[in-house]
């Protein structure tokens, strides 16, 4: 009689364990056909990048050129590519040698007193990443153009002043786009050190206040171990997308006297493709992008295996 309460209970159990899943997996299906629509169905397009395609003649009617396109990347393209290269490799560069900072603002956010300071300074080093990058640059432009509120100022104390123009000032064009990537993306990232900072057991900080350790020490032998391991996730993965410095904001911050520094990858085959009407070979250059990154994604997959013991997928 027992033995049959207790399979009852466990087939029961199961029961509802499959009907949960079975909620899971139909709640999953918009986001799954989202994700299709927009990340694999656009896949039929490269079918382009082998074709001599001209805006408004049918594919069919196009004449087949095989790998051409490809070829074009090392010979007559060549060296708008290794420019462009250049500029998305420095930029990306940039950006990982200053990864540290989500983690190091997420370590500082979760150190301040008082709940209600803390929610308001996240709330404020977050907003930025919800504000389109239209809206940046015109809140960037009314202040740092040759004619915003800096050198307005400048002008009203000194008139004979020179007129700063940042945004337009090719020399320092990359650190002022790092500079407007950091200041939209850290309050953002550091979400992710949050999470991985209260996960960490409080038994741990006790046991290190009790040996003597300071704030400092608490910090480097407690909090930096518990979060170097999503730390070392997240670089990695950002090592795999080196060649995706973004379209959007440099879209925006693009004009004549920068375009040779911020021309990166993205948006070459965006001026190829919408603004030159040279479908065949922007896609072909996406395709080889394509490549690489999902190269780079397993390279670091592997060298992550070798040196700490786990990999990323």
């Amino acid at each position: 009689m027992q033995l049959a309460r207790q399979n009852n209970r466990t087939i029961t159990g199961e029961i509802l364990r499959l009907k949960q899943n079975t909620q899971m997996i139909l709640l999953s299906i918009p986001l799954i056909l989202l994700i299709f629509a927009f990340n694999y169905l656009p896949l039929f397009g490269w079918i382009y990048a082998f074709f001599n395609f001209k805006p408004g003649v049918p594919l069919a009617k196009s004449p087949f050129v095989g790998l051409k396109n490809f070829g074009m990347l090392f010979t007559t393209s060549q060296q708008d590519i290794i420019r462009v290269m250049g500029n998305t490799l420095a930029i990306s560069f940039l950006i990982i040698l200053c990864s540290p900072l989500p983690a190091i603002f997420a370590i500082m956010l979760n150190d301040l007193k008082g709940n209600k300071f803390k929610r308001v300074v996240q709330t404020v080093a977050t907003l930025p990443n919800f504000i389109s990058w239209v809206i940046v640059f015109s809140l960037f432009f009314s202040v740092f153009s040759s004619s915003g509120a800096i050198n307005t100022i400048i002008f009203k104390i000194n008139p004979s002043a020179n007129t700063l123009n940042i945004l337009g000032n090719a020399g320092i064009a990359w650190f002022v786009q790092l500079a407007i990537f950091i200041w939209k993306s850290v309050g953002w990232n550091a979400i992710i050190y949050l999470a991985a900072i209260t996960s960490i057991d409080p038994e741990l900080y006790d046991a290190a206040s009790i040996d003597g350790a300071g704030k400092l020490s608490a910090i480097r032998h407690v909090t930096i171990p518990g979060i170097i391991e999503t730390f070392f996730v997240l670089l990695l993965l950002t090592f795999s997308g080196i060649l995706s410095s973004g379209l959007e904001q440099f879209l925006m911050f693009m004009n004549p006297v920068v375009q040779d520094k911020l021309e990166v990858l993205d948006y070459y085959v965006y001026r190829l493709g919408v603004t030159l009407n040279d479908v065949s070979f922007s896609t072909a250059i996406g395709i080889m992008k394509t490549f690489i990154s999902v190269g780079l994604l397993f390279g670091v997959n592997f060298l992550s295996k070798k040196v700490r013991g786990n990999s990323l997928i």
